[in-house]
């Protein structure tokens, strides 16, 4: 019996001194994943130990304080203390249990949160002692805020459970809380989710995914979960309507499942009664799995260079193989090309002159002579007899070069000349494609002859042996080059002399001849045959002929014409002296220019010229470079880079960034150019990660580059710091940019974290430089927060307030009319010329439009004539005057007798003036300018005050009902002496110019053009009231004092 007992003590003892160095080999630094920086000293467990009967249960909580959790939803850091409040009571819930198999379930729990760095909340700790100390930290954490590196949450939380966890390998348990973001967009730093998720799976532990509502990705949930049942669509937060009660339900069933399959686990093999002595010991088991590949340690030192190594010996040359077999004999290689064309030769010598050739044929008759003067009419003669031939007469000089006449039929063949040389061997051809590889034939007898070697030198003449017998027929050889032309040969015999050819063209008519001395008459010869065609020119006229004998008298003729003055006569002696005095004679020839005459009087004026407003608006029609400006200006985009962004809406952005600047160049014509308008960009997201790329950088040069230089950023996928970024911009970048005109883009969610980032959002406003924050809705659908936009646009600050636009999505960026708001906001302060020949009163004055309402206007006509009104009031209101009631508008329409009605009465309020003529009603009857002036008159003495202008726009034609110019005269006149200036309006062709000139002068008897033209407006018909600046001209000459 004590030999029992001692073997009892022997064996607990041996138990105690494993599980102790169990223990002390727990207690040891641990050192993060790769891609954190945290140090972590795990605490030692409890000293507590456990009871035998212990059934330990391992479970880790891991908390997702990223950005896209953190900032979600307003206030910042809402879902991370739900996130806090769900695991404290999960820990709360953490009680033990005792199961039918003498077993006690017992929990180590701890936790840890992460963003894209991990951070040990606490180890594992055996509950319930350690219970209040987890829920203490847990409490106390604060959100990381950045991005989101599950995989190496997950993995950390892998190396808890199996460091520091029991030795039950079956129930060790993870629980994920997170959103699943994000979904793609930058490489997972520890391997990727699946990776971590599938390491869990192969190493036995169960992983629980909790949603992060609303808005998180399933997806990514479903491949942390080692099982659906560990999914089950739990989630941690109340963000999408659940009550307390339902996250309590999350919890209890996750408990659950855990406690059943710790039931299954522990009692599978214990529900026993009690424990029978222990048995010998076993066979040594087999040797183990080879253990998954640690984390990468640290780099270690370099180490010290090595020596140089020996020389090597050097190698053998290797022996020559063995000569390969002759190849098949390749087929007909491709026809060579054509050679190229041969040099031209050299030209040759000129043959020897020809003998002269056999006299031409005699020449055509000549044309007939030109006809003498008429001689008198003698008597018919005998015919005289033939005279003997003449002579033959000297040559005549030779003539021009005629044209070259037709080619002579060819000569007789020639006999064959000397065989030339042979020409040189032509160039091989192309080398024809190899032909598909033949089966290995027998070996062969002896081969033919192989082909000819390169040619040698040319070596001496030799003997002439005898002739061999002759050989077959070569294959044709390919065409060699042109050879060069041989040397000229002799010439050659003399032939004989070619057959006549055609006759050749009629010569030019040859320059003619002197006259020629007159032969003696020959006599007439027998008239011989027509001879052959000849080819000599033209002959010179024959000679007249001697006249003939005296034939016999002819009939009397009629009576002939005047002869020809005769000479003039000697002058005959003085006649008596006439006293009768002769006629007048003719007029005579115009004399020289006289001495110039002194000036006449000054001619009437004429019409004025174009007026200024005519000017300005003809140089703005014309003139090509009256174009706004928009640069030089500085453009400055700032990008939000962080994870609530997401990688296409990124994409989208730097899109954005282009187009804007594309715009800016085309349609604002912006140079962009280093030196004149820049452009620069800076990307962000939390602390320290800003990049920036701008015209000026060493490698930025061309707007082309930066460009290029912006589509190749990339996507940070961190937290949100706006204010530190636009601080950087200020600091680093606007400093590069000297322009007058700053604008700065701001395009972001609206959601930084103003907790980590206390920096001010108007960093920006306290320069120069005109904001524009664009804010946009992030990859969860959340609108942009208007309050931080108005903050970063210079809302609610001592600077120029900025604009501040919101849009749903990133695609909303790329609209083409949106882009144009953009450019043309940007462009907001161009630099324009001046063509709206503005207006200026120098004194107080009313003025009144006296409209014309009757049955010859037409009701569409006096629609036009309101909207003229509506111009003139705007124009007349808006000029530049002494005070703002100075100027005082009255609107009045008038028609027959006792038909005026004033429709506004000097006001000086445009929208009240503009309501006055929209509720006007045309009236439709008669014309009466008098009854019109009249009531003007009094109008003024009624309502106009003292000092000041008085001034009438009148529409009227002239013509108007019972008036003559008398009374047109005298309403003139008394409104002249009210003080009251008539400007007069006249449309149409048919108007009565001298009333007319009477309304405008107020006198019939003369009229005086400069003034009338002042106050006279001509127009062809209503409609050209409304074009071009017509009514600039008639408001600005009113205006003038």
């Amino acid at each position: 019996m004590m030999v029992i007992q001692t073997k009892w003590l022997l064996l607990l003892v041996q138990l105690c001194l494993l599980f102790w160095k169990g223990v002390l080999t727990q207690q040891k630094e641990i050192i993060g994943p790769p891609g954190t920086s945290t140090n972590i000293i795990v605490p030692p467990p409890s000293t507590k130990i456990s009871a035998f009967q212990d059934c330990p249960v391992d479970l880790f909580f891991v908390l997702d304080t990223s950005e896209s959790v953190a900032l979600r939803v307003k206030p910042f850091g809402n879902l991370v203390e739900q996130v806090k409040d769900f695991t404290k009571t999960f820990i709360d819930k953490l009680t033990s249990r005792y199961y039918r198999c003498d077993r006690n379930l017992v929990w180590n729990a701890g936790a840890l949160h992460y963003s894209d760095e991990v951070i040990l909340i606490k180890g594992l700790t055996r509950m319930p002692a350690g219970q209040n100390d987890l829920k203490t930290k847990v409490q106390n954490i604060a959100y990381i805020g950045k991005g989101t590196h599950t995989d190496c949450a997950i993995k950390r939380g892998i190396e808890e459970l199996l460091i520091s966890g029991s030795h039950q390998r079956e129930n060790k348990y993870l629980v994920v809380v997170t959103d699943g973001h994000p979904l793609e967009g930058y490489k997972e730093p520890c391997g990727g989710l699946e990776d971590a998720a599938n390491e869990a799976k192969h190493l036995g532990i169960k992983v629980f995914s909790v949603a992060i509502s609303p808005n998180h990705l399933e997806p990514r949930l479903s491949v942390i979960a080692s099982d659906p049942s560990h999914r089950r669509n739990f989630t941690a937060t109340s963000s999408v309507g659940l009550s307390q009660q339902d996250m309590e339900e999350t919890i209890d069933t996750i408990i659950d499942m855990i406690k059943s399959n710790v039931e299954h686990t522990c009692c599978t093999f214990e529900c026993q009664p009690a424990r029978g002595p222990p048995g010998p010991s076993g066979d040594p088991g087999y040797e183990g799995e080879i253990g998954k590949t640690g984390l990468p340690g640290e780099r270690g030192e370099p180490g010290d260079p090595g020596r140089p190594g020996d020389i090597g010996p050097v190698g053998y040359q290797g022996m020559k193989g063995d000569k390969g077999t002759r190849g098949d004999k390749g087929g007909r290689g491709a026809k060579g090309a054509k050679g190229e064309k041969g040099h031209r030769g050299t030209d040759g010598i000129d043959g020897q002159k020809g003998e002269v050739g056999y006299e031409g044929l005699p020449g055509c008759k000549g044309s007939p002579g030109i006809d003498g003067h008429e001689g008198p009419s003698g008597s018919k003669g005998d015919p005289g007899s033939y005279g003997t031939k003449g002579s033959k007469g000297e040559p005549g000089t030779n003539g021009g070069q005629g044209r070259p006449g037709n080619a002579g039929n060819p000569g007789e063949k020639g006999e064959p000349g000397g065989r030339g040389e042979p020409g040189e061997k032509g160039e091989l051809g192309d080398e024809g494609d190899a032909g598909p590889d033949g089966p290995p034939g027998e070996r062969g007898g002896v081969g033919e002859r192989g082909p000819s070697g390169t040619s040698g030198a040319r070596g001496p003449r030799g003997t002439g042996g005898e002739p061999g017998p002759p050989g077959d027929q070569g294959r044709e050889g390919p065409a060699g080059a042109s050879g060069d032309p041989g040397d000229i040969g002799p010439p050659g015999p003399r032939g004989y002399r070619g057959e006549q050819g055609p006759a050749g063209p009629v010569g030019t008519k040859g320059p003619r001849g002197p006259r020629g001395l007159p032969g003696d008459p020959g006599m007439i010869g027998d008239r011989g045959d027509d001879g052959f065609p000849g080819n000599g020119t033209e002959g010179f006229p024959g000679f007249q002929g001697y006249p003939g004998t005296r034939g016999d008298r002819g009939v009397n003729g009629t009576k002939g014409y005047p002869g020809p003055k005769g000479d003039e006569g000697e002058p005959g002696e003085p006649g008596d002296d006439n006293l009768i005095r002769g006629g007048s004679g003719t007029k005579g020839a115009k004399g020289y220019r006289g001495n110039e005459g002194p000036p006449g009087p000054p001619g009437p004026p004429g019409p004025p010229g174009p007026d200024e407003c005519e000017i300005l608006d003809i140089i703005m029609r014309m003139c090509s470079c009256c174009e706004c400006t928009c640069g030089p200006i500085d453009v400055l985009f700032v990008v939000d880079s962080s994870e609530s962004i997401g990688l296409a809406n990124f994409q989208m952005a730097k899109d954005f960034i282009i187009k804007v600047i594309d715009r800016l160049s085309k349609d604002e014509n912006v140079k962009f150019d280093p030196r004149e308008s820049k452009v620069g960009v800076v990307q962000y997201s939390h602390g320290n990660t800003q990049e920036t790329v701008a015209m000026g950088d060493p490698n930025i040069q061309s707007i082309g580059q930066l460009k290029e230089a912006v589509k190749n950023l990339g996507w940070i996928a961190g937290g949100t710091w706006t204010g530190e970024a636009l601080l950087f911009t200020k600091d680093n970048l606007l400093k590069r940019f000297t322009s007058d005109k700053k604008v700065a883009l701001v395009l972001t969610d609206g959601r930084s974290d103003t907790v980590r980032d206390p920096t001010p959002l108007s960093s920006l406003c306290e320069i120069n430089t005109q904001v524009l924050s664009l804010g946009v809705g992030d990859i969860f659908s959340l609108p942009p927060n208007p309050e931080q936009l108005d903050a970063i646009a210079c809302g609610g600050t001592q600077y120029a307030q900025g604009l501040s636009l919101q849009k749903e999505n990133y695609a909303e960026l790329l609209e083409d009319s949106f882009l144009k708001n953009v450019t043309s906001y940007i462009c907001k302060d161009k630099k324009c010329p001046d063509y709206t020949c503005p207006i200026n009163f120098t004194s107080p004055v009313d003025i009144t439009i006296l409209m014309d309402s009757s049955t010859s206007v037409g009701s569409r006509n006096f629609e036009v004539t309101k909207k003229f009104a509506k111009r003139m009031a705007e124009r007349f209101l808006s000029a530049s005057k002494p005070a703002a009631d100075d100027v005082r508008i009255s609107i009045v329409q008038y028609s027959g007798k006792n038909q005026q009605k004033v429709e506004a009465q000097f006001l000086t309020n445009y929208t009240e003036i503009v309501k006055s003529i929209d509720d006007m009603e045309f009236i439709n009857d008669a014309t009466d300018v008098n009854a019109a002036l009249r009531a003007v008159v009094n109008l003024y003495r009624q309502s106009s005050q003292a000092g000041k202008k008085k001034k009438v726009l009148l529409f009227s034609d002239g013509n108007s009902q019972g008036i003559t110019e008398s009374i047109i005269e005298q309403a003139v006149q008394d409104a002249k002496k009210a003080g009251i200036e008539i400007y007069v309006l006249a449309v149409g062709k048919q108007a009565h110019e001298s009333n007319l000139q009477v309304l405008v002068t107020g006198k019939t008897k003369e009229y005086d053009a400069a003034f009338g033209e002042r106050h006279l407006f001509r127009v062809v018909d209503y409609p050209s009231l409304l074009r071009g600046v017509f009514y600039q001209t008639v408001s600005r000459r009113i205006s003038l004092d």
